[in-house]
C-alpha cells in the first residue's frame, strides 16, 4: 500500500468508524458487532503505524468514541475516564508485558473481567452519593445522578467513608433482565435492543428516571478515581477497600508473570457463564499505583492497562424447522428452530432468520447444518450453512398468514412479507399493547397480561372496545378485583384527553414513530385535516420522505380507519385540535443540525436560539437540512453534510446571521 492508497483508506475507515461510534455510543443502536468494529479500528491502527504522518488528533484511534448528549447537563471529569487498548491474541498480551517490563523490571498485574456496559463515575461526599455521570468522550459526560439513584446495588450512603470519593464503575443489565425486556419489546411490536450493553445505555440515559427504575439496572465498581483522607498504594488494596465500603465488585487475580496473566484470562473466559452480566474480555492492569503514574498514558489509552477481547464463539447445529411469527404491523418473521446447542454458556434452540431474502441468500434448508453465534454474546444469530444434507428441504415462505389465513403480500422495496388482514388476531394483541403504552395513550394498569385476558375472552376486538369496558367486566378478570378495576376505568377515562399526537402514534401507523407523529400533528393540527391530507402535503414536512408520507395517506384512507376514529369520538376521545404556533424571525423555515462541541454555546442553548428566531432543529442530516452548525470534534453528521452539499457554518457565522 503506497501513501496515496493509505490516505484514501484512512479517510474511508475514519468516516466509517465515526459513523459507528455515533450509532454505538450516542444512539445506543449499533449496526455491526463489536468484533467487526474492532477489526476496522485495528486496520486503521496498522495503517497509521505504517504511515505516522497520517495520524491526526481527530482520528478514532486517538480519542474516546462517545460524546456528551443533549438531554443531560454536562459534567467535566476531574480525572479523565480513559478507554483501553484492545488485544486479540496471546502474543499481543506478551507484547504489552514486554513494553511494561522495559520500564518496570518486576511488574505485578491484576486481571479482572471486562464488563460490557456503560462506564460511569459516582461521587460521594462524607459518605453520601452526590453525583453520577457517564463517560461521554472521556473528558466530559452527562449528569445522570437521578437515574443512577434507581440502581439498588449502588450504595447511596456508605459508613466510615472518606471525605471525598469518586469511583468508576460499569452499569449493566443482567442476562435475565435483558431477555425479559426483549420479550416485552417484541410482544409490543417494538424494535428490541440488540444486546445488554445498548439496553443498559439506553435505559440509563432516559430523561424519565421512572423508566430507568423499571429496567432493573445493576453496577460493578472497578476503580477509585479520586479519594481524600485514605492512602492506597495498589489496585488490589483499592478493590478490597471498595468491597469493605459495600460497593459491588468482581473477582480478580494477582499475577506476577505473563503466563499467570494468560491463565487468568483463560479462567475468566471459562467462567463467563457464571457471571450475571455480559463480559467481552478481561482487563490486565499494573497493580502498583505509583508505577501507573510513571508509565502514564497516550492521548487515548493508559500504558499501564490492556484489554483482551474474546473472539465470538461459533457452533454448528441442525436446523430442525422454521416457524413464522406475526408482528404488530403484520410482518411475518421466520424463526429457526435448532437442535439445542451450548453457546457462550447458555443453551440455544431458536433464532430469527430475519426475512425471506436472508433465507434465500444463505441457501438455508430445513435439515441443514448451520453455523450460529451470539451477537453481543446474548442474541443468537445464524451466520450461514456449513453443510447441506441429503433430504434437506428447501423452505418456501407462506402465501397466507399462519394466524388468520389471509393472503400475504410483499411490497416493492421491502424485505418483509405482511399479512393483509388488519383484524388478524396475532396483530391485535400487539397493537393493543402499543396503543395503551406510556408514550401513546398512557393507560396505566392495562398491561399485556390483562390485555391478553380481554382479547382471549373476545371483550376487545378493536381500540374502541377499550372505551366500552365497564367496572363489572374488569372486576371479573383473573387477579383484578374491584379496586384495581376502578383505577383502570379512571386511567381509561383520563386517556380520552390525550393529545392528538399521542393518538396518532398510538394508532401504530407503519413507519410513524413518536417524533414523526408529533411533526405530523404540528403541521396539520387536527385529525380531520389529516384525513384529507395528500401525500405531497405530508412529504413537504421536514423529516418525512415519500415512504412515510404514503404510509400515512394509505392508513387514513382506509374505511376501517375512518370508522374507528368516528367510534373513538362517539365514545368520548376528545381529539382536541392543536393551536398553531406562529414562528417568525431570520431562521423562519430553516432547519439546522447541530454537531460537535461549540466554543461557547451548549447544544440546548443553540437550539433555543434557533427556535427563538423561527427555525427548527433536526437530529439527522438530509437534503432538506439548510445548515449544519459544527463545532470541534464534529463526526459523521459533518461528513454526511459535506457529501450532500449542505451548508456548514461555525458558531461565529451562526452569530453573524442573527440580527443584533
Amino acid at each position: 500500500m503506497n501513501l496515496n492508497e493509505a490516505k484514501e483508506r484512512v479517510r474511508q475507515l475514519t468516516a466509517e468508524l465515526l459513523y459507528h461510534n455515533e450509532r454505538y455510543y450516542n444512539l445506543d443502536s449499533p449496526e455491526i458487532s463489536d468484533y467487526e468494529y474492532d477489526m476496522l479500528l485495528r486496520e486503521l491502527e496498522d495503517i497509521e503505524s505504517m504511515y505516522p504522518e497520517l495520524v491526526t488528533p481527530a482520528s478514532p484511534t486517538q480519542r474516546v468514541g462517545g460524546s456528551r448528549g443533549e438531554k443531560f447537563s454536562e459534567v467535566v471529569h476531574a480525572v479523565p475516564m480513559e478507554s483501553l487498548h484492545d488485544s486479540f491474541s496471546q502474543e499481543e498480551i506478551r507484547d504489552f508485558d514486554r513494553k511494561v517490563r522495559e520500564a518496570l523490571p518486576h511488574p505485578v498485574y491484576v486481571v479482572e473481567p471486562k464488563f460490557d456496559g456503560l462506564s460511569v463515575s459516582c461521587e460521594y461526599r462524607n459518605g453520601v452519593f452526590v453525583r453520577g455521570s457517564t463517560r461521554g468522550d472521556g473528558v466530559s459526560g452527562e449528569d445522570v445522578t437521578e437515574n443512577l439513584m434507581t440502581i439498588r446495588s449502588l450504595p447511596k450512603r456508605i459508613e466510615n467513608a472518606p471525605a471525598y470519593l469518586e469511583v468508576r464503575g460499569e452499569v449493566y443489565m443482567s442476562v435475565e433482565t435483558f431477555e425479559r425486556l426483549v420479550a416485552e419489546q417484541e410482544n409490543n411490536g417494538e424494535k428490541p435492543f440488540k444486546n445488554p450493553r445498548n439496553a443498559a445505555a439506553g435505559s440509563l440515559r432516559q430523561k424519565d428516571a421512572r423508566v430507568t427504575m423499571k429496567r432493573y439496572l445493576d453496577i460493578f465498581v472497578f476503580n477509585i478515581q479520586q479519594i481524600e483522607g485514605v492512602s492506597l498504594s495498589t489496585h488490589k488494596e483499592s478493590l478490597d477497600y471498595l468491597t469493605e465500603l459495600g460497593f459491588p465488585t468482581a473477582f480478580y487475580h494477582v499475577c506476577e508473570t505473563v503466563d499467570q496473566v494468560l491463565d487468568s484470562i483463560a479462567y475468566i473466559d471459562a467462567h463467563r457463564a457464571d457471571l450475571p452480566c455480559d463480559i467481552d474480555g478481561a482487563v490486565v492492569k499494573v497493580n502498583n499505583l505509583s508505577d501507573r503514574e510513571m508509565l502514564g498514558s497516550t492521548a487515548k489509552f493508559p500504558r499501564w492497562a490492556e484489554a483482551y477481547k474474546y473472539p465470538p464463539e461459533e457452533k454448528e447445529t441442525e436446523l430442525l424447522d422454521i416457524e413464522i411469527n406475526v408482528g404488530r404491523t403484520g410482518a411475518l418473521t421466520p424463526v429457526g428452530i435448532f437442535r439445542p446447542a451450548l453457546l457462550a454458556g447458555t443453551t440455544v434452540s431458536r433464532a430469527t432468520l430475519h426475512n425471506e431474502d436472508f433465507i434465500r441468500e444463505k441457501h438455508i434448508c430445513i435439515g441443514d447444518t448451520v453455523v450460529i453465534r451470539k451477537a453481543g454474546e446474548i442474541i443468537p444469530e445464524v451466520l450461514g450453512v456449513s453443510q447441506h444434507h441429503d433430504g434437506a428441504t428447501a423452505y418456501s415462505f407462506p402465501a397466507v398468514c399462519p394466524s388468520c389465513g389471509s393472503p400475504v403480500v410483499r411490497e416493492m422495496d421491502e424485505a418483509v412479507c405482511r399479512c393483509t388482514n388488519t383484524d388478524c388476531p396475532a396483530q391485535l394483541l400487539r397493537h393493543l399493547i402499543h396503543f395503551v403504552s406510556r408514550d401513546a395513550m398512557d393507560i396505566e394498569g392495562l398491561g399485556p397480561a390483562v390485555l391478553e385476558q380481554l382479547t382471549s375472552l373476545s371483550m376487545i376486538r378493536t381500540f374502541s372496545d377499550l372505551y366500552r369496558l365497564n367496572l363489572f367486566e374488569l372486576a371479573s378478570l383473573e387477579r383484578m378485583g374491584t379496586k384495581s378495576a376502578s383505577n383502570l376505568i379512571d386511567a381509561i377515562e383520563r386517556s380520552k384527553s390525550a393529545s392528538i399526537s399521542r393518538l396518532v402514534y398510538a394508532l401504530g401507523i407503519r413507519h410513524i414513530g413518536q417524533k414523526a407523529a408529533s411533526l405530523l400533528c404540528e403541521h396539520f393540527l387536527s385529525i380531520d385535516a389529516l384525513l384529507n391530507a395528500s401525500r405531497e402535503e405530508i412529504e413537504r414536512i421536514d423529516g418525512y420522505g415519500a415512504v412515510m408520507a404514503q404510509s400515512v395517506v394509505d392508513y387514513f384512507s382506509l374505511p376501517q380507519t375512518r370508522e374507528l376514529l368516528l367510534e373513538l369520538r362517539s365514545l368520548g376521545v376528545l381529539m382536541k385540535p392543536l393551536e398553531r404556533v406562529e414562528r417568525s424571525g431570520v431562521f423562519l423555515g430553516k432547519t439546522f443540525v447541530l454537531t460537535g462541541t461549540l466554543p461557547t454555546l451548549t447544544r440546548a442553548n443553540a437550539k433555543k436560539l434557533i427556535e427563538s428566531h423561527g427555525g427548527k432543529t433536526s437530529s439527522s442530516v438530509s437534503r432538506k437540512t439548510d445548515y449544519v452548525l459544527a463545532g470541534e470534534d464534529a463526526g459523521s453528521k459533518l461528513l454526511k453534510a459535506q457529501s450532500l452539499g449542505v451548508t456548514v457554518i461555525s458558531e461565529k457565522e451562526f452569530f453573524d446571521m442573527i440580527p443584533s
